[in-house]
């Protein structure tokens, strides 16, 4: 059976999902769940993505997003990459952790004054936010959905703005809902998913398609019209049937202006010209700083990095940020722990 191929472009919408190989637990304990979260906070600074449901099981997680700059590619690759070197070295672990390629499905998401195509996004955000009950371990009546850690339910959804992690879109969740962004908005959001649970109502579903069904067999969730839309946008890719589509031109310049700007700001911050960054010593932090916030807020290779900063090799500047990172603040010097905190805050 041929792979079914990535369709990326500016401000898709997707749910996707992997497993565990042979449906083993890709975590062990609640620090790696931990991990995972962090490792997806550092994938949506890098690429931008805007998240509007996860949910983090034993075996498998799903999220629910959109891509500013169709990245989902790039994006998925650095994360899963991520994850399993931080997981394995943990553990003194070895090998792939996910089994086979993730699952990625294009969701419906637009706005056309109350149609229903806007319905198909609100099912897939349910459906991943209801895998808690599903797997039994919230009942919707004694125990919430609230009450499990390791979605953005917990992490997100209960909590105030100030409070929640910036690339999770609550607040358009909400508006889609026709919940306030308030206290007894959000708790109603949560109240509605919990009754589901305690109702027994199941898979979410539309036109007598569950959304489960789609997940398993499936590359769209949409109306006919977004099929029609998204086979022309095919089309006009080429039919590459065996292979993913890598991301765009466009969108690995857009990557590249950014990383460009980090440098800027890393130039401004330091009061020095490129050429003087590029000639810093061994010992001095501050070409490795800009280095670190570059892997940290983009996805520009290492390669990229070697040559723009002057580094001796792709090796050597994944060996710099590694350093960087690990160093205390304190003992930073100043600017440099200016800049750590300033690129951490934001």
């Amino acid at each position: 059976m041929p792979r079914v191929p990535r369709i990326e472009f500016e401000n898709a919408t997707y749910h996707v999902m992997a497993r565990g190989n042979r449906s083993e637990p890709i975590v062990f304990s609640d620090q790696d769940r931990e991990l995972f979260v962090k490792t997806l906070h550092d994938a949506c600074l890098r690429s931008g993505w805007k998240v509007f449901a996860w949910v983090l099981m034993d075996d498998h997680y799903h999220f629910v997003l959109r891509t500013p700059n169709a990245n989902l590619v790039s994006g998925m690759q650095w994360f899963q990459n991520a994850y399993t070197r931080r997981l394995n070295s943990r553990h003194r672990l070895s090998g792939p952790l996910f089994g086979g390629r993730y699952r990625s499905i294009l969701v419906e998401n637009e706005d056309r004054g109350g149609d229903v195509s806007q319905d198909y996004l609100k099912t897939a955000i349910d459906y991943v936010h209801l895998n808690p009950g599903r797997g039994g371990m919230v009942d919707g009546v004694e125990t919430s959905l609230g009450d499990y850690r390791w979605s953005s339910i917990a992490q997100g959804y209960l909590l105030p703005p100030t409070k929640r992690p910036q690339w999770l879109v609550v607040d358009e969740v909400l508006d889609l809902y026709h919940y306030p962004d308030r206290t007894e908005g959000r708790r109603r959001f949560v109240k509605r998913l919990d009754e589901w649970i305690a109702d027994e109502k199941g898979i979410p579903e539309l036109d007598g398609i569950s959304f489960e069904a789609r997940v398993k067999r499936g590359w769209f969730w949409g109306t006919g019209t977004f099929k029609e839309r998204m086979l022309k946008l095919l089309s006009k890719k080429g039919k590459r049937k065996s292979r993913d589509y890598q991301s765009s031109p466009m969108e690995r310049s857009h990557t590249e202006r950014r990383a460009n700007q980090i440098v800027k700001e890393g130039l401004k911050h330091y009061g020095q010209t490129l050429r003087e960054l590029r000639g810093t010593r061994r010992g001095d932090w501050k070409r490795s700083s800009v280095a670190w916030a570059i892997t940290r807020e983009t996805t520009v290779p290492h390669a990229w990095i070697s040559e723009k900063l002057n580094l001796s090799s792709a090796a050597n500047a994944s060996q710099q940020v590694r350093r960087f990172a690990k160093v205390p603040d304190a003992e930073l010097p100043m600017k440099e722990r200016k800049w750590k905190q300033s690129r951490n805050a934001g």
